[in-house]
């Protein structure tokens, strides 16, 4: 299939008739019934008719946005209407003349699930009424965060960088304006799903890593650079402060060519600067090993305990 994207971001790809009959096989009766049969659900029985909460409502079946709460108003049919889509190239159409009366079917753009029927009869500004069946859509509340196949297509990045304790680094990347999650873990040992435990023991060779997962249209890779060799000293071999062993080891791991391309020239500039001309920068640049999440407790820890860390804030 060719490759297609909204103006919104979005991916638009057609999806294979394989790939929505596994998609389609995890619906419920009612669900399968209304996307993939044309079906139609009763009037004031969908769960999101009365809905009046803020966020958007995608495709049940592929997940893509369709409609948004902004645009969405009571017309008193028993089914969830609205004046206009999320985008106007996630809903397609087409002519429907079945029941012995010709109507527009509206259908999801991605994986062509039925969704319901848009007619003339609509509010202002574009006097639409697209009527949707309950079952069709997958609402998302406002502050919510929409799972992948939901999100802008290359909408967001990830990093991996090791300075010493795990803790500081995660709570200040997550401070960092276009930084959508840090998650602190360990990589770049070797074992499976080890324990702090295990890592600790500095046998496994993992470091106390930070993944993070970034918007790159509002924050660069050159900027965590440049906050990460802000927050620890990349100087100190297999220790950051009193902390020691090898998990505690500088390191920026990186998850293709263009990141290390960018962290190896960001070193040797800084590597040109009074500060470090007589101290050796010893960060290892790594290809990215697996990551695996620490355990729960160590997840926002200065937060939870509002103690305090080795690391300064960069921003």
């Amino acid at each position: 299939m060719k490759s297609r994207q909204s103006k919104s971001g979005y991916d638009l790809t057609p999806l294979s008739r394989e790939a929505v009959a596994a998609l389609a096989s995890k619906l419920d009766a009612e669900a399968y019934n209304v996307t993939q049969r044309a079906g139609t659900e009763r009037p004031f029985c969908g769960g999101l008719s009365e809905n009046k909460k803020d966020g958007v409502y995608t495709c049940v079946v592929c997940g893509l946005p369709l409609f948004s709460s902004e645009h969405k108003f009571e017309s008193g049919t028993g089914w969830p209407s609205f004046y206009s889509p999320f985008d106007a190239a996630h809903v397609a159409q087409r002519v429907d003349d079945s029941g012995g009366m010709v109507r527009k079917e509206i259908n999801c753009a991605r994986c062509d699930a039925h969704l319901g029927h848009v007619f003339d009869d609509g509010p202002p500004p574009t006097g639409s009424r697209y009527c949707l069946n309950s079952a069709s859509l997958k609402f998302f509340e406002k502050g919510t965060a929409l799972p992948p196949q939901s999100r802008p297509a290359q909408s967001e990045e990830t990093a991996y960088f090791a300075g010493g304790c795990f803790w500081g680094l995660e709570h200040y990347f997550q401070l960092g304006p276009g930084v959508v999650d840090a998650t602190s873990g360990y990589m770049q040992g070797s074992m499976d799903n080890p324990s702090y435990k295990q890592v600790c023991g500095d046998a496994t060779g993992h470091a106390e890593t930070v993944k993070v997962v970034f918007d790159p249209r509002r924050i660069t890779y050159r900027r965590l650079l440049e906050a990460f060799f802000a927050m620890h000293d990349p100087t100190q071999k297999d220790r950051q402060g009193p902390d020691v062993g090898s998990q505690y080891r500088s390191g920026v791991w990186y998850a293709n060519d263009r990141q290390k391309k960018e962290t190896e020239a960001f070193i040797k500039e800084l590597s040109g600067t009074d500060r470090y001309r007589a101290k050796k920068i010893v960060t290892q640049v790594e290809p990215a090993k697996t990551f695996w999440p620490a355990e729960d407790y160590h997840q926002d820890y200065l937060e939870k305990t509002g103690g305090a860390c080795h690391v300064s804030n960069p921003w």
